[in-house]
C-alpha cells in the first residue's frame, strides 16, 4: 500500500513539472510575439508625379514575422495583397514583394489618381500608414488671340494669352523682343485644373513694326523647359523720306549721287525726283536709277532745290535738298598768289560755314557782311578822333593869343634901375611914362 502511494506521488510530481515547463514556454512565446508586433510599423512616403508619368509607392517594415502587407487606393480598393493583384487595372504593376517591403507602380497617372493611398500591416491589431499622391497638371501650349495682320499705325489692340490644364495655376509672362513687359493676369478654376489668361494692351506705332511679342508659361511640371508662343506685329504706316549725298562739298565737274531713302510699310516704290517744282532739266547728265539721282558732271546750272517724293496707300511724303555748286579749286602760282585754302575733310559732316568758305572765291556772305560792318565802324571812330584833335588845337591857339600880362611896380622901373630900390623910385616917378598894359578875360 505504501509503495502504491509513493508511486502516485512521484507521478503527480512529474506531471506538475511538465505542465510548468509547457506554461513557461507558452508565456515566453506570447511575450516574444507581442514584442515583435510592437516593432512592426509600416513606413511610407508622400509622392509627387507629373500627369502622364509613373508613380512608385513603397511600404516597408523593419521587423516582420511574415505578416502580410497590402496597398489600397483612395477609394479603399485593394490594389495588391502581398504579391497578389486584387484590382484589374493594367496601369498598376507589382515592383517588389518581400516580408519587409511591398512596392507597386502606377503608370500614365491622371489627375483622378491623386489622393491618400494606404499601406496595411495585418497584425493584431492591424497597423496602417498613409501616403499622399500629388499629381501635377501640365499646362497646355499658350495661344495668343486678338492679333490681326496687318495693324495700322495708331490702332489700339489687346493681345490675350491663354493656357489651360495647369495644376497648380501656371505663371504667364509677356516679352517684347526678349524684354519682359507686364500684362493683366486672370486665373479661373476648372475642376482640378486652372485656366490662366494674361492680356496686354498696345497703342501701335511704326516702331512696333517687326516687333516680336512672346507669351511664356512657367510651371513646376515644366522642369526642363517652358511653353511659349510668339507673334510678330506687322504695322502699316505712311512713308517718310530722307535724302543722303555722296559728297559734302559738290564742285564743278565732280560726280554726285543723291540717294532717296523712304521708309514706309508697304514700301513706297517707285520715288519721284523733281527740281524747283518741275521735271529734271538735263536727263543726259542727271540719271535716275531706282531711288538714286546721279550727276555725272556738275556745273553751275545744276544749282537748285531737288525733291524726292514717296507714296503708298496710306499717304505721301517728301524731302528736299538744296544743291549749291562750288568753283573747282585751282593751283595758284607761288610767286604771284597766296596759297589756296585747303578743302576740309569730307569724310565727316561739315557745317554751313565750312561749306561756304572751303573753296577759293566763295567766301561766306555773313563773313563779308561782318567785315563791311567793322570797316564802317572803324571809319566813324577815326573821323570822331580826328575832329576832336582839331578842336583841341584850335582852342589852344586861341587861348595863347589872348593871354594877359601883369607888371608890378618893381617891374615898371626895372629896365633903367641898377637895383630894386632904384626901380621902385623910378616906378613911382615915372608912372606917366610907363606903357599901360591891359588884361582881357575870355
Amino acid at each position: 500500500m505504501m509503495v502504491k502511494q509513493h508511486m502516485l506521488f512521484t507521478l503527480y510530481s512529474i506531471c506538475g513539472i511538465v505542465l510548468k515547463d509547457i506554461l513557461a514556454v507558452s508565456v515566453a512565446a506570447t511575450k516574444n510575439k507581442v514584442r515583435g508586433a510592437q516593432g512592426q510599423v509600416p513606413l511610407v512616403q508622400n509622392m509627387t508625379v507629373t500627369e502622364g508619368g509613373t508613380a512608385n509607392l513603397t511600404c516597408r517594415v523593419e521587423h516582420n514575422d511574415n505578416t502580410s502587407l497590402q496597398w489600397s487606393n483612395p477609394a479603399q480598393q485593394t490594389l495588391f495583397f502581398g504579391d497578389k493583384k486584387a484590382l484589374r487595372d493594367n496601369r498598376i504593376e507589382l515592383v517588389r514583394a518581400t516580408s519587409q517591403e511591398l512596392t507597386i507602380s502606377i503608370s500614365e497617372v491622371s489627375l483622378s489618381d491623386e489622393g491618400l493611398y494606404t499601406c496595411s500591416l495585418f497584425t493584431m491589431p492591424v497597423k496602417t500608414a498613409k501616403a499622399f499622391l500629388t499629381v501635377l497638371g501640365v499646362p497646355k501650349k499658350p495661344e495668343i488671340n486678338g492679333l490681326t495682320k496687318p495693324v495700322l499705325e495708331g490702332d489700339h489692340i489687346t493681345l490675350t494669352c491663354v493656357t489651360s490644364g495647369s495644376k497648380p495655376a501656371a505663371d504667364v509672362r509677356w516679352f517684347k523682343n526678349e524684354m519682359e513687359v507686364k500684362g493683366a493676369k486672370e486665373v479661373n478654376a476648372s475642376g482640378k485644373t486652372f485656366t490662366v489668361k494674361s492680356s496686354l494692351r498696345l497703342h501701335v506705332n511704326r516702331d512696333d513694326d517687326g516687333v516680336a511679342y512672346t507669351c511664356r508659361v512657367d510651371h513646376v511640371a515644366l522642369t526642363a523647359t517652358h511653353e511659349e508662343t510668339t507673334q510678330v506685329l506687322e504695322v502699316h504706316y505712311a512713308p517718310y523720306v530722307e535724302i543722303r549725298q555722296s559728297t559734302n562739298v559738290p564742285q564743278e565737274g565732280q560726280y554726285l549721287k543723291l540717294q532717296c531713302v523712304p521708309k514706309g510699310n508697304p514700301s513706297p516704290d517707285p520715288v519721284l525726283w523733281t527740281k524747283d517744282g518741275g521735271e529734271l532739266p538735263d536727263m543726259d547728265r542727271m540719271i535716275v536709277d531706282g531711288r538714286d539721282l546721279t550727276f555725272t558732271s556738275l556745273n553751275k546750272t545744276d544749282n537748285g532745290t531737288y525733291r524726292c517724293e514717296a507714296t503708298n496707300h496710306l499717304g505721301t511724303s517728301h524731302a528736299e535738298f538744296k544743291l549749291v555748286i562750288y568753283d573747282a579749286p585751282t593751283t595758284p602760282s607761288p610767286s604771284t598768289t597766296s596759297p589756296a585754302p585747303t578743302l576740309p575733310d569730307t569724310t565727316g559732316p561739315l557745317d554751313s560755314k565750312q561749306l561756304n568758305s572751303a573753296v577759293t572765291g566763295n567766301r561766306d556772305p555773313n563773313e563779308l557782311k561782318r567785315a563791311t560792318d567793322h570797316a564802317l565802324i572803324g571809319g566813324i571812330v577815326a573821323v570822331v578822333v580826328f575832329a576832336t584833335l582839331c578842336l583841341i588845337i584850335v582852342l589852344g591857339r586861341y587861348l595863347a593869343r589872348h593871354k594877359g600880362t601883369y607888371l608890378t611896380n618893381e617891374a615898371k622901373g626895372a629896365d633903367d634901375a641898377p637895383d630894386a630900390d632904384t626901380a621902385i623910385i623910378n616906378a613911382d616917378g615915372n608912372h606917366a611914362h610907363a606903357e599901360e598894359k591891359k588884361e582881357y578875360f575870355i
